[in-house]
């Protein structure tokens, strides 16, 4: 039953759902919010797959700054505004 499911189980549910239809374009907010380390790296891993592999457009929130490293452009906000943008390629 869905309300027997834990907090990382059904984030990775509704990551499976959003990935199904293998959109254009991926809006992933806190993606790893809910999920251990471990299985956090593996849907990072994934996610970075579908970008290089489909030429899929990847926008992920995070407030983890080991996350936010990986990314290849990093856009930080504060109360609302840009106040940086560091792209790396």
């Amino acid at each position: 039953m869905p309300t027997k499911l834990s907090g990382g189980e059904r984030q990775r549910i509704a990551i499976a759902r959003a990935l199904v239809n293998h959109p254009s374009i991926i809006l992933a907010d806190e993606p790893t919010g809910s999920l251990d380390s471990k299985m956090g790296d593996i849907i990072l891993e994934l996610l970075r797959e579908i970008h290089e592999k489909e030429n899929v457009t990847l926008i992920l929130v995070t407030h983890e700054e080991y996350i936010a490293k990986k990314a290849d452009r990093i856009i930080s906000m504060k109360d609302g505004k840009v106040i940086s943008d560091n792209c790396k390629l």
